[in-house]
């Protein structure tokens, strides 16, 4: 899922929401992506996953200090809980899905 700022707001207002701020000239954010993609598929329907092109999305990047892509920014009800920032594996990712569902 693309988030845009029309859409950021609402799309993360409830629930947990998992945010991937990448760029496409971004090497490691390209390494990311599989893992992105593989964790939306995993945690479809308790975690919703998407992401934002920092070189479409400025005003996101920007409101959100983006300094550094790959960054990713786990939202629980609208309200940021942790960002990470850097290549990170699946299994990293997963523990953190994990402990904010509380399993």
């Amino acid at each position: 899922m693309d988030f845009t700022t029309e859409t950021f707001d609402a799309t993360i207002a409830e629930g947990l929401t998992f945010v991937d701020f990448w760029a496409p000239w971004c090497g490691p954010c390209r390494m990311q992506a599989p893992v992105v993609e593989q964790l939306a598929e995993d945690y479809d329907g308790r975690i919703t996953v998407g992401k934002v092109n920092v070189d479409e999305e400025a005003e996101l990047a920007g409101r959100f200090g983006i300094m550094s892509i790959p960054t990713m920014i786990l939202f629980k009800d609208g309200q940021p809980i942790q960002k990470l920032v850097g290549l990170h594996s699946q299994g990293q990712l997963e523990a953190i899905f994990d402990s904010a569902l509380g399993e």
